[in-house]
């Protein structure tokens, strides 16, 4: 009987709140609003006018693209920084 009433229920959807998503998904929460702006992220979504979350199967399916060796060469990697262009704390030259 118990297998009747689980085929007609839709699998459980799980959703998650800001601060599990940044264990999750460690950027900033700037960072992730910029990129749902953008479309590169998943999309957040109200439950009330005071509670927004984000889809927990979207979210790691975010994850799983951007492991792809193809997203990953997209991405690049960021230039090392001239430390010697610094402002402050300037590398200390040999006399």
């Amino acid at each position: 009987m118990t297998s009747d009433t689980s085929k007609m229920l839709p699998p459980l959807r799980r959703t998650i709140r800001r601060a599990e998503l940044r264990k999750i998904v460690p950027l900033a929460n700037t960072t992730i609003y910029e990129m749902e702006c953008r479309g590169e992220f998943p999309k957040r979504f109200y439950l009330t006018p005071r509670c927004v979350v984000w889809d927990l199967d979207e979210v790691y399916a975010w994850l799983d693209a951007r492991k792809q060796p193809a997203e990953q060469a997209r991405l690049g990697r960021a230039p090392v920084p001239d430390v010697r262009l610094r402002r402050r704390r300037p590398l200390k030259t040999a006399l």
